[in-house]
């Protein structure tokens, strides 16, 4: 959830962090780690990583593989298994058969490995939800078990299919929620709706713990919102509106050129940019910009690097979350919000609860989502009072100190060392 894949990494991570007393429970323990994604390119599992490994717990990690990416490689605790399975998009068939098969090789690995290492934590990353499968065995040999639960499946596979929730692929799946959250011993989720989706159907609230997507301070250096605005200090200097992410249809991008269109003639220097992976999707936006001969104004870059892209956000004025209305952005907390605020960039945003929960009226730019006269609106308003966009920047930078890497990653390792205390039982998280 809320991952930015505007961006693009390779490689084994080898970020360090500040250097913090290691808590000697953590110490020397085995974790077996499974996702259905690239590593390092998806930011959670890599972050939960190195946060294990910066407590020297070392780390077996399975993943999909990607590109040229080595099938098998290892660097100061961490092994890491790529599975060469390409993630394809498709029918729900599709998802079932490649979900099963990974399941199925997951599954095997682990479970010829816990005779020889006896893993004291298997930590599995959703998509699927049942993928908690692959921890059968090491769970029966004592280890703990944390089901970090980046989407609610339910919610997301009604948005990308267009099911409804009362549908048998739709309660399928909620069972199977419930299902996998019950042979875990701590659920670990993304933000506060989330938690009260999942306490709701599937588990008590207790059992979960929400450890937000936050910006890798190390690579999103805090930097206070300017004291003047950045476009006004030149009247011929262009006014940008940014946008960075996957380029789907729920992310709206076609909203925000829409917004744009209605309301250029009243911001003559404004320009849309746009970064992320090309998609059938973009191209078909970009299409709608041919066609309202607005190519001079909305411009596509591509996918940048993490380290490229603070670069980008610094390079604009305001960033856009123009999502469209369904029921997962409804509950979604973008993380692209916190980085635009870490690099002291206001944000436009849409009035859901995933993101009500944490901000208000005076700490972003909200408009009504799904709605392109709104969004126009408020583009107008923030291209024509750029003083008060500094104080909603400022506000939101607030909020965003309240919730940084360093205080989700001791929320985490506290869950972690919860868990695997041995006198605590499964009971208290049931």
């Amino acid at each position: 959830m809320n991952n930015s894949p505007g961006s693009k990494q390779s490689g084994v991570s080898v970020l360090t962090g500040p250097q913090i007393a290691r808590n000697r429970q953590l110490e020397g323990k085995r974790v077996a780690m499974v996702t259905y994604s690239p590593y390092p390119d998806d930011p959670r599992p890599r972050r939960a990583i190195d946060a294990l490994r910066g407590e020297g717990m070392t780390v077996d990690l399975i993943c999909l593989a990607q590109g040229n990416s080595q099938k098998q490689e290892t660097s100061g605790g961490l092994e890491v298994l790529r599975v060469p399975m390409k993630h394809r998009r498709g029918g729900k068939l599709n998802y079932a058969f490649q979900y099963g098969s990974f399941i199925l090789i997951s599954s095997l690995i682990f479970a010829w490995r816990s005779f020889t290492r006896r893993y004291d934590l298997v930590y599995v990353h959703n998509m699927p939800d049942i993928l908690v499968l692959s921890a059968l065995v090491p769970k029966a040999l004592g280890a703990k078990v944390i089901l970090d639960l980046h989407d609610p499946m339910p919610e997301l596979m009604t948005t990308i299919f267009n099911l409804d929730k009362e549908s048998f692929s739709v309660r399928l799946i909620r069972r199977m929620e419930k299902w996998s959250i019950a042979r875990t011993n701590l659920v670990v989720t993304v933000n506060l709706a989330c938690k009260h989706i999942f306490s709701a159907r599937s588990c008590k609230p207790e059992k979960i713990a929400v450890v937000m997507n936050a910006p890798d301070s190390r690579i999103f250096p805090f930097r206070a919102a300017p004291e003047q605005p950045t476009a006004q200090q030149d009247a011929a200097k262009s006014f940008v509106f940014m946008y960075h992410g996957s380029l789907v249809e729920r992310n709206g991008l076609d909203l925000a050129v829409e917004a744009l269109a209605l309301a250029r003639e009243g911001m003559p220097t404004s320009e849309l940019r746009v970064y992320g992976p090309s998609t059938p999707f973009l191209e078909r936006v970009m299409e709608t910009v041919k066609a309202k001969g607005m190519q001079d104004i909305v411009h596509y870059f591509g996918p940048r690097r993490l380290e490229d892209l603070v670069r980008e956000i610094d390079g604009c004025d305001v960033g856009v979350i123009p999502n469209q209305r369904n029921p997962f952005t409804d509950i979604n907390t973008p993380t692209r919000i916190f980085e635009y605020l870490a690099i002291g960039k206001p944000v436009i945003a849409p009035s859901t609860p995933g993101i009500q929960d944490y901000f208000n009226e005076e700490s972003l730019v909200f408009f009504e989502a799904g709605n392109a006269q709104d969004l126009a609106k408020q583009m107008q308003y923030a291209y024509s009072h750029r003083d008060h966009l500094i104080e909603i920047a400022r506000k939101g930078q607030q909020i965003y100190l309240a919730h940084t890497w360093e205080q989700e990653r001791q929320t985490l390792l506290c869950g972690v060392s919860k868990i695997l205390d041995e006198r605590v039982t499964d009971r208290q998280f049931q």
